[in-house]
């Protein structure tokens, strides 16, 4: 059964239970919840809280729900005010599930849990406070990573991030127990065993090697497969939280897979997750966001823009939602080399959005720097200028920078000089940073007009005057030159560029991220031929022999996920996969 069935079904039979019960004001709760994430979904954004809010203080379910809400929005707009007013909720959401819990909780019994006398001390109200108390705590970390890619403050956090997914894995052996009886609202309770163990296990199993040896000494471990076992089963099981489980899949399927690693997601399962919910709710902007971003992968552009833009018409209430619809709008354009429809995203998102100014200013200068000379440029902006304030517009969310904004700065500080030398293709730069070269990959036309693009500005840069920025520029030129041969086939061409960097690996002065990557993508195309031992080892030496280098945490990233990949093919038995919890 899919999540969209477990869902509506629930929405469309509550219960009239009796409220004079603890059970019936649980089951009552849950319908109340399901039917205010319907209003969500239909765009009635402000309704759905309202309904939330009026129960927020004494429900554990409605708290939970409220604040998720609020952390999407958040997840969305990046307002740092949105940001502080959602970790603060969630804190308060998870007051009153303590308010539910049994003063002995699940996480500190857990000699005795495993023996049908200590299970049978916590009534059902009291294991969903347990689950709904982790669930807060779980969300908070989710805030807390998005804030700080680095993971610095998660690892800091650890402790507190412990207790959830502790208290997760004990649930998870009740549920597996023999002695495990189910009450009445059992499908909801299990649904968020397998949220947690399901986002623990995806999310830990995708972090750096560096990361995860810090965690696996405090007790962490991960599977990316079990992760999206459990988060499947989830999603299918009429349950309140097979939303949620559908959401995470759709993320990583759709996000985490491409900007976190080398775009493994499956988007067939993304498409067949997505579908009833498109059916039920045709103008849910969630909905048709995800659809968007499914046609952007899949290498469909035109179909893509069409999805973003019916997505901006859904609904006008939450901004947020066309912020995301234009970022993916820049991009698709940026794909298709049309650098003045690029520029007006970028500059919309530059007007209306907070989460970065420095890298939506950084982006208007890119494309009017993608420009030729004697293109008309109807804009009034000046691309020298625009770089020249990116800089200015550095900003901190929750006091951290983000990787990308530091990196707009770094190279946008060429310029400050009063005789500036150009970036090459700073937009086909940042591309690079956001993986788009996985998505243009899958379409020729799309990859050989890239290739046109680069051949050119290695011309370019073939007649400039020696600076202490050609060898960079070279260089940078030459990985993104790789890649495009490398997705048309052109495999022993796209290894010369890459072997090249090696080259002039001493003489490298700015740019010294062209390295590890040029490795890492070299790791890359060596297992997209098969050579699994010779990928591995330049992966190795990626991840080993450099540090302190721009985008540093989101390179590691790909490493990790590369490894993962090659290593499950690979049947040496020191390749396995973590154990499950």
């Amino acid at each position: 059964m899919s999540a969209f069935m477990n869902f509506t079904s629930l929405w469309k039979h509550k219960s009239k239970a009796d409220m004079r019960s603890p059970k019936a004001d649980l089951k009552v709760s849950l319908d109340e919840c399901v039917a205010a994430l319907d209003l969500f979904l239909s765009n009635r954004f402000e309704e759905a809280l309202t309904t939330l809010c009026s129960k927020a203080k004494d429900s554990m379910y409605h708290s939970l729900t409220y604040a998720t809400i609020l952390e999407m929005q958040a997840m969305m707009t990046f307002e740092p005010e949105d940001i502080i007013n959602a970790g603060n909720t969630m804190k308060e959401a998870q007051t009153i599930c303590q308010k539910f819990r049994k003063k002995t909780s699940v996480a500190d019994s857990l000699n005795n849990l495993m023996n049908r006398h200590a299970a049978e001390q916590f009534t059902e109200e009291e294991m969903h406070a347990e689950v709904c108390y982790a669930e807060c705590l779980l969300q908070r970390a989710a805030l807390t990573f998005l804030q700080d890619e680095n993971m610095i403050s998660f690892i800091k956090g650890s402790i507190k991030i412990r207790n959830s997914y502790q208290t997760y894995k004990e649930l998870l052996n009740i549920v597996q127990s023999s002695n495990y009886t189910k009450g009445e609202n059992y499908s909801h309770f299990e649904g968020g065993v397998q949220l947690g163990i399901g986002a623990f296990n995806l999310t830990i199993s995708l972090l750096p090697t560096r990361i995860l040896r810090l965690l696996e000494f405090v007790g962490f471990s991960g599977n990316k497969e079990y992760g999206l076992e459990q988060l499947q089963e989830g999603a299918s099981t009429e349950n309140f939280r097979a939303l949620l489980c559908t959401m995470l899949l759709l993320c990583y399927h759709t996000f985490m897979s491409f900007v976190l690693g080398t775009g493994e997601g499956d988007v067939d399962d993304a498409e067949h997750l997505l579908l009833p919910f498109l059916q039920r709710y045709p103008k849910g902007a969630i909905f048709l966001f995800f659809a968007g971003r499914i046609e952007e992968i899949r290498g469909n552009i035109d179909a893509a823009i069409l999805r973003f833009e019916e997505c901006c018409e859904a609904q006008q209430h939450w901004k947020q939602f066309h912020h995301m619809c234009y970022w993916e709008l820049m991009w698709c354009f940026t794909f298709k080399r049309q650098w003045k429809m690029a520029y007006f995203y970028a500059d919309l998102l530059c007007k209306e959005n907070a989460w970065s100014k420095s890298t939506y200013m950084y982006m208007k200068a890119a494309y009017l720097g993608m420009l030729e000379d004697e293109d008309y440029k109807p804009f009034g902006d000046d691309e020298i200028e625009l770089f020249r304030k990116v800089p200015k517009m550095k900003q901190k969310i929750a006091g951290k920078s983000l990787p990308t904004e530091k990196f707009a700065i770094r190279k946008a500080r060429r310029y400050l000089s009063q005789n500036p030398v150009k970036l090459p293709v700073p937009a086909l730069e940042m591309m690079y940073i956001w993986n788009g070269y996985t998505v243009i990959g899958k379409h020729q036309d799309l990859t050989e007009g890239m290739l046109e693009t680069l051949n050119e500005a290695e011309r370019t840069l073939e007649r400039a005057p020696e600076t202490e920025f050609l060898v960079d520029d070279q260089c940078l030129v030459k990985l993104l030159k790789g890649l495009c041969l490398k997705h048309l086939g052109k495999h022993l061409e796209a290894e010369q560029c890459f072997r090249w960097i090696h080259t002039k690996e001493q003489m490298i002065k700015y740019d010294h991220y062209l390295i590890p990557n040029s490795l890492l993508e070299l790791g890359l195309l060596c297992m997209k031929t098969g050579k699994n031992d010779e990928a591995i080892t330049f992966l190795e030496k990626a991840k080993q022999n450099y540090k302190n280098y721009s985008m540093e945490s989101r390179t590691h990233f790909r490493i990790q996920a590369a490894l993962l990949k090659v290593k499950s093919h690979t049947h040496n038995g020191s390749y396995a996969l973590p154990s499950t919890p």
